[in-house]
């Protein structure tokens, strides 16, 4: 996942597989992240272009509000984990507890659906109450508040 590279929050390494993926593409409590991943059943690249439009549209909003940090938030203890992919291949299958979680319902399924992921990632509202913003030097200022990770740990 994310081609071996390692992520730490406040010092804290990110266990991927500890975390639910946002649409598919964000880790849930980790901020200013987002990765492509497209799709097993369709072109690669019709997710990737959502995808990197998505993080434009993000960009651009938190530029236009001034913010410095966003940040999915799963705020539902009880989220079922579903795998990241329905896949029965082996190395797939040996790789699953590296990878994050989907959960049952969005915004936190990965749904491998383009009509879905077009609405979704081209239309839908960036402060959706699960993305949570901040400023540079504030506390949250849109959205849940992210649970204190060092606290967590």
């Amino acid at each position: 996942m994310a081609g071996g590279a390692t992520l730490s929050v406040d010092g804290r390494a990110v266990n991927y597989g500890e975390r639910f993926t946002y649409k598919g593409m964000m880790l849930n409590d980790v901020p200013n992240f987002a990765q492509v991943f497209g799709y097993t059943n369709a072109s690669w690249t019709l997710r990737a272009d959502l995808v990197c439009e998505y993080v434009c549209r993000l960009i651009n909003h938190m530029d236009r509000k001034g913010y410095a940090y966003c940040a999915p938030h799963n705020a539902d203890p009880s989220m079922e984990a579903i795998p990241y992919l329905d896949f029965s291949s082996g190395y797939v299958q040996r790789a699953m507890q590296t990878w994050p979680k989907q959960g049952a319902r969005a915004p936190w399924r990965h749904p491998q659906d383009y009509g879905r992921d077009m609405f979704q990632l081209r239309f839908g509202a960036l402060e959706d109450g699960v993305m949570a913003f901040r400023r540079a030097g504030e506390g949250v200022v849109s959205g849940p508040a992210p649970r204190d990770l060092a606290a967590a740990a």
